[in-house]
């Protein structure tokens, strides 16, 4: 079983709390992109990642003085957004961080597939940034299947907890062998589940935590979490669905 998330816009460096385990499945892949960001005008990379310029100014200058194989940070303790903090990976035990390692990974425009502990240095590079390389019109051209393809195990089962973004370069390929459940935390309204997306990010990283907590091997165990006021809704949830509701 995998879990799959988001990655976050904001990273830091830590390079002192936990130690990197291995340099990233598609480095290769990363570095091809890296160039091509390289080969950008300042106004060419603003406009890619549609930032204001102090941000602009920021990750151009990260992407030119980028090494990937120098000072890098484990991924799970790199990202800063909400969905991390409600995770909070640092305060893990040991064989919580175990079981994420084996069963968690984060999808990345520029990095492809990310182990926790794969090692990592800040960018930004969105999945849906519209960026041409090697022929491929856009990111999820150039990664193809090859992320989806490194996601499958023996029981072929991928729990969904990424943003639409992300997970479409995933549920592309899904095939009739494999399973891929969605999970979505919402609110009833007029009869229909309405999903916050700052909510939804808060609750997704709870959900890892729980799991991770747990130690969640099958995805049916998942059905008892709660947490931010959700519970699981049986009439609303089917086999490839689970949602519950706040």
């Amino acid at each position: 079983m995998k879990i799959i998330i988001s990655p976050a816009k904001k990273m830091n460096e830590n390079t002192d709390l936990f130690e990197i385990n291995a340099l990233p499945e598609f480095i290769d892949d990363a570095r091809i992109l890296m160039r091509e960001i390289q080969s950008l005008t300042l106004e060419e990379a603003k406009a890619l990642w549609k930032c204001n310029d102090k941000l602009a100014a920021l990750n151009y200058r990260r992407f030119q003085d980028m090494d990937l194989q120098k000072t890098l940070t484990p991924a799970l303790m790199s990202y800063q957004g909400l969905q991390y903090q409600h995770m909070a990976p640092e305060v893990f035990t040991d064989l919580e961080l175990s079981y994420l390692a084996e069963h968690l990974r984060i999808l990345s425009g520029f990095y492809g597939a990310l182990k926790p502990f794969d090692g990592v240095t800040p960018y930004r590079l969105e999945m849906q940034a519209g960026l041409s390389v090697k022929g491929c019109r856009n990111l999820y051209e150039f990664w193809e299947k090859r992320l989806y393809l490194s996601l499958l195990d023996e029981d072929r089962t991928i729990i969904n907890l990424a943003s639409k973004e992300y997970s479409k370069c995933v549920e592309a390929y899904i095939t009739p062998e494999d399973r891929f459940i969605h999970v979505e935390f919402g609110e009833l309204a007029e009869g229909k589940v309405r999903q916050k997306g700052t909510l939804a990010k808060m609750a997704r990283g709870e959900m890892v935590r729980y799991m991770a907590e747990n130690h969640i091997c099958s995805p049916q165990e998942m059905r008892e979490f709660q947490a931010l006021g959700f519970s699981y809704c049986k009439e609303l949830s089917s086999q490839v669905k689970y949602v519950f509701l706040k």
